[in-house]
């Protein structure tokens, strides 16, 4: 069974965007030192444009073939004109609103998005499924989850989309790893109780 890792940047109080999605003053953590631990340990989260600046052009996926993001993530890339932006992964889009697909590498899941995760969870393959975002699939599917990558920015939102849009429902997971980075950043690594 292949594992499904939501790997998602946010906030010290858990938020994953602004209220309107917006998450670019995370950007401003992404130094060299921070950016180099996530081209050698995490080439596939790069987006294609990003591994072409950073000289990872055809680097090898070390975790993940497949990548799960929801509308407003992906609308993301749309806005910038880039209807596949992980090339490198095989693409799907949980959406009832986008329609038929931009691009031939994407498949829009627009029913049973558990079903389908679970299918894919399923396949046979030693490279996992990443869960990008946002936070409403995330919480959808946060019975299918195994693993959580959390990215931590020293910044406080306040307010804003949180890593899980769903109810309260106590879930329990057991700390792996811990790293941190000299511009404050701490990527925590967690792994299912089941």
């Amino acid at each position: 069974m292949r594992k499904l890792t939501y790997f998602v940047a946010c906030s010290i109080d858990g938020f994953i965007g602004a209220p309107d999605g917006d998450a670019s003053s995370m950007f401003a953590f992404l130094d060299e030192e921070f950016l180099g631990y996530l081209a050698a340990q995490w080439p596939d989260t790069i987006p294609v444009q990003g591994r072409e600046q950073l000289g990872l052009k055809g680097a090898e996926n070390l975790h993940f073939d497949t990548v799960v993001q929801g509308r407003a993530s992906y609308q993301l890339a749309l806005d910038a004109g880039v209807t596949s932006p992980y090339g490198h992964l095989r693409e799907y889009v949980a959406s009832r609103s986008l329609g038929t697909s931009p691009d031939p590498n994407v498949t829009v899941i627009e029913e049973d998005l558990v079903g389908r995760i679970r299918e894919l969870k399923a396949e046979e393959g030693e490279l996992g499924i990443w869960l990008c975002g946002g936070s409403q699939v995330a919480g959808e599917l946060l019975d299918e989850i195994d693993e959580l990558v959390i990215k931590t920015y020293p910044q406080v939102y306040g307010a804003g989309m949180p890593m899980f849009g769903t109810g309260f429902a106590v879930t329990d997971f057991t700390l792996e790893d811990v790293r941190t980075f000299g511009n404050g950043v701490v990527v925590r690594t967690y792994a299912r109780k089941r």
